[in-house]
C-alpha cells in the first residue's frame, strides 16, 4: 500500500531548513507510516526518509487500512500522533497498539511520536494519563536529555509539543529525555530498536501554522502557547530539531539504539 503522496507538501520553502539534506539516493526498503487523520502527513520525518530512498508505505487503520502482518520487507515503522487518546476504546486504537508487537518481536526499528509513543507505553503496560489540573503542552517547551541521550546527536533545548496526555516510563525502558513541566517522560528507548518521543520532530512551519490556526480553543488551556509565539519559536528552534533528527534517524534505521547505550 505504498503512497508516496503523503510526503509532506508542507516541508517546502516555508519550513525551516528548506532544501536541507542530500540528493535523492537509490530506492531502499519502504517504511510503514501510520497516520490518524485524512489530511495528516509525516512532515520532516517523511521528507528525510524519501530523500534517502525510502518509499512511504502509508497506512490509516482508522479508515480501514490493514497493517502488515510482518515487517520483513520494510525498513521500519512509525506511528504518528493524532487528536485521539491511546486510552480510547476504538478498535483501530487497540489494533495499532497490539500491532506494535510485530516490530518488537521482529526487532525492527519502531518509532512512536506523541500518540504513537503513548501506544508503545500502553503496549508495554505503562500508564497514559492527563494532567490532574487539565494542563497541556502545546508549543515549544524545554526538555532535559539524560546522559544516555548523547549518542543520538545534540538534542535541542526546546521541542514542539501538542498533547494533553503523557505517559510513564515503561518497565525496562531507558529514559532519554525528561521535562520539569507538565509531563516528565519525553523520550525513551525500549529493547534494541523501539524509540518513543512525546514531542513532534516532524513538525514544519506550515504544520505549526495550520495546527495553531485550526484549534484556537486549545490555545486557551493552561500550558499552551499563543499562536504568534509558536510561529516565532519554530523559526528559531526548528533548525536545532532538524539537526537532531538528521543525527537520530540513521541510528534508528540501523538498529543502533540499544548498542549506542
Amino acid at each position: 500500500m505504498l503512497d508516496t503522496r503523503a510526503a509532506d507538501a508542507d516541508s517546502g520553502a516555508a519550513s525551516s531548513g528548506a532544501g536541507h539534506g542530500p540528493a535523492p539516493m537509490r530506492e531502499r526498503r519502504p517504511v510503514v507510516i501510520v497516520l490518524h487523520q485524512s489530511h495528516s502527513n509525516p512532515g520532516h520525518v517523511g521528507q528525510w526518509l524519501r530523500m534517502r530512498g525510502h518509499a512511504l508505505d502509508v497506512r490509516r487503520p482508522r479508515y480501514g487500512d490493514p497493517l502488515p502482518q510482518s515487517l520483513e520487507h520494510h525498513a521500519g515503522a512509525i506511528i504518528f500522533g493524532g487528536p485521539m487518546s491511546a486510552n480510547d476504546p476504538d478498535e483501530f486504537i487497540r489494533t495499532e497498539t497490539e500491532w506494535i508487537e510485530v516490530a518488537l518481536r521482529e526487532r525492527k526499528p519502531f518509532l512512536g511520536i506523541c500518540l504513537g509513543a503513548q501506544m508503545l507505553a500502553r503496549h508495554l503496560g505503562a500508564r497514559v494519563f492527563g494532567h490532574p489540573d487539565s494542563h497541556v503542552e502545546i508549543g515549544y517547551h524545554p526538555i532535559c536529555p539524560t546522559p544516555h541521550a548523547s549518542r543520538f546527536g545534540r538534542w535541542p533545548e526546546r521541542v514542539y509539543q501538542w498533547h494533553r496526555e503523557g505517559f510513564d516510563r515503561p518497565h525496562g525502558a531507558v529514559a532519554l529525555a525528561t521535562a520539569n513541566g507538565t509531563f516528565e517522560t519525553q523520550a525513551v528507548v525500549y529493547g534494541e530498536t523501539a524509540f518513543a518521543v512525546q514531542f513532534h520532530p516532524e513538525i514544519t512551519y506550515a504544520m505549526v501554522n495550520r495546527w495553531s490556526g485550526s484549534h484556537p480553543q486549545r490555545l486557551t488551556l493552561p500550558g499552551a502557547q499563543d499562536r504568534p509565539s509558536q510561529l516565532s519559536d519554530h523559526l528559531s528552534q526548528g533548525p536545532a530539531v532538524r539537526r537532531w533528527l538528521d543525527a537520530f534517524m540513521p541510528r534508528w534505521l540501523a538498529s543502533d539504539v540499544q548498542r549506542a547505550l
